[in-house]
């Protein structure tokens, strides 16, 4: 925490110019950030949970923890650099804080003006004297889902739009303006759900438009399943037709097609049961939930290919050196690593979340570690790491020069990155990745088929083998392992279960005894049988 009450002499000038000012929308109401770097670097810190720029001396020290022995326990970094400078610089740089004798520090203005640019959801520079709009936390909050070519050939109706007033209740009076507000109510759960909606619905419109159909309320029956006719014509294997565009030759998977049909018929059902169409041509366009009822994992690597892995791991970081000098990157690379693999989390959980300022580790009073994330629907769910992630974890964060256990309202992103102050899906995505091919490449002298098993392994592959290790490999109550994964249904985590054909034959011999107990049975019905041709 700053100590906001001492006094801070920091250089630079004001952050922006005179006609602009920082707003915080983190806050109720939105409050302007301090012009000069000193108190933004105060107000900063306050806000996020974190130092942003602060100048330390022995007497700073002394005065905030109070004495020598507690300041040396909070600053360790600090007090080995005033040995031997008499000021030093704590400053947050790319997700990490950094330590430097006084005279090597940066300009404390560019330092706050990265870390404002680096939460653009909760700061934002807008004009002084003006009213500072307030931040929207929608998926959807850009309000334009689609390309102004687009829009320009959505905002028109056709045949079945249902132009009354009185029975149209969507109050919508073209296709692009109903469309919105699908996607509004629809997806407004989750950005991920927006961006997919959005994906397959254009690629609807693209459609329509190479085969001169629409707009999307002029479709009829027979438009919709030519267009499901020919999503079916571009699975793998099926050579393209005459005339055929690239987005028409893209190879297209199963379940693929389902998906997008199964939005495509969402749509024209939300339409029509608000009144917008006076019928709906999609009726039955579907199969309904078969293809969820049929879910059966198959990208699975094994325990063996794991441990390879896990090892991979192990040997990088006994060759890192000490914490107070170690790379970040290299501990960062390693908690990836262990998340992705104890935890069953997906790819998107795992990604920071500004607004909510999660996934997130907490630690309770005996040392055991929770991870806390945002699954789908936006629901929040937590998750019990083992005590090895945990230990990679908290090691990371003193190499990024963080305390070992986070405060409670402490907002630092979970997994740093070099320009937004924290790392995405896809920096996430080529961390893992990173480590696959490593062993791949180890391995696939020796090995071949598992060298190249492993270069087609993906994160999610991990969540399928954590699911199976608590399902099959520890037996874990179905309930209970579907809390850990964040399934909505029980179903979807019991298929992990019918996958294996060794775990179902255990099943089996454990109910019906063992080859003693069936050669009784055996037995007593040859006896049985004896029995009855006698009386016979």
């Amino acid at each position: 925490m700053i100590d906001t009450h001492s006094e801070v002499t920091v250089r630079g000038t004001a952050l922006p110019a005179s006609s602009q000012l920082w707003v915080d929308h983190g806050v109720e109401p939105a409050h302007a950030v301090p012009t000069t770097p000193e108190l933004a670097a105060q107000y900063l810190a306050n806000a996020l949970m974190h130092p942003v720029y602060e100048n330390w001396n022995w007497q700073r020290l002394i005065k905030v923890y109070g004495a020598l022995p507690h300041a040396r326990r909070a600053k360790p970094r600090v007090c080995k650099l005033l040995l031997n400078a008499p000021a030093v610089v704590e400053y947050w740089q790319k997700g990490k804080l950094h330590v430097v004798a006084g005279p090597d520090a940066p300009d404390p203005a560019s330092i706050v003006l990265a870390v404002l640019k680096s939460h653009k959801t909760r700061f934002r520079l807008v004009t002084a004297g003006m009213p500072a709009k307030t931040t929207q936390t929608s998926p959807n909050d850009s309000q334009v889902p689609f390309a102004f070519a687009l829009r320009a050939w959505l905002q028109r109706t056709g045949r079945l739009y249902n132009p009354h007033e009185h029975t149209n209740t969507l109050g919508a009076s073209d296709d692009y303006a109903a469309l919105s507000a699908f996607l509004r109510e629809r997806t407004s759960r989750s950005r991920h759900t927006w961006r997919a909606y959005t994906k397959e619905l254009e690629r609807l419109v693209t459609w329509c438009q190479e085969q001169n159909l629409g707009p999307l309320s002029d479709l009829t029956r027979q438009d919709l399943l030519k267009y499901k006719s020919r999503m079916q014509k571009m699975q793998s294997g099926n050579k393209p037709l005459e005339g055929d565009t690239p987005a028409q030759m893209r190879p297209m998977a199963e379940k693929s097609q389902a998906r997008s049909l199964a939005v495509v018929a969402s749509l024209y059902r939300y339409w029509h049961n608000t009144g917008y169409l006076q019928g709906n041509p999609a009726a039955g366009l579907t199969g309904g939930s078969r293809a969820q009822a049929g879910f059966a994992p198959t990208r699975m690597v094994s325990s063996e290919l794991l441990a390879r892995c896990d090892a991979f791991i192990e040997r990088s970081l006994q060759t890192s050196p000490p914490l107070q000098t170690a790379d970040a990157n290299v501990w960062r690379r390693c908690a990836i690593w262990h998340l992705f693999r104890f935890s069953g989390a997906r790819l998107a959980e795992l990604a920071w979340n500004p607004s909510k300022a999660l996934p997130r580790v907490e630690s309770d009073k005996v040392g055991a570690v929770t991870l806390t994330v945002v699954g789908k629907g936006n629901k929040i769910r937590q998750i019990p790491l083992p005590t090895i992630c945990s230990h990679v974890l908290l090691s990371y964060r003193l190499a990024r020069g963080l305390p070992e256990l986070p405060d409670t309202l402490e907002q630092i992103p979970l997994i740093h990155g070099e320009k937004a102050g924290y790392l995405g899906a896809r920096g996430l995505y080529n961390e893992v990745k990173a480590v696959l091919l490593a062993v791949a490449r180890e391995i696939e002298q020796g090995d071949p088929q598992s060298g190249t098993l492993l270069r087609t392994v993906s994160p999610h592959w991990l969540r399928h083998a954590y699911a199976r290790t608590l399902v099959v490999d520890k037996r874990v109550p179905l309930p209970a392992a579907q809390a850990l994964l964040g399934h909505a249904s029980v179903q979807t985590t019991a298929a992990y279960a019918k996958t294996d054909l060794a775990h179902l034959r255990e099943f089996v011999e454990a109910g019906f005894g063992n080859g003693a107990s069936i050669e009784g049975v055996s037995n007593r019905g040859q006896a049985t049988l004896t029995s009855l041709s006698r009386s016979g």
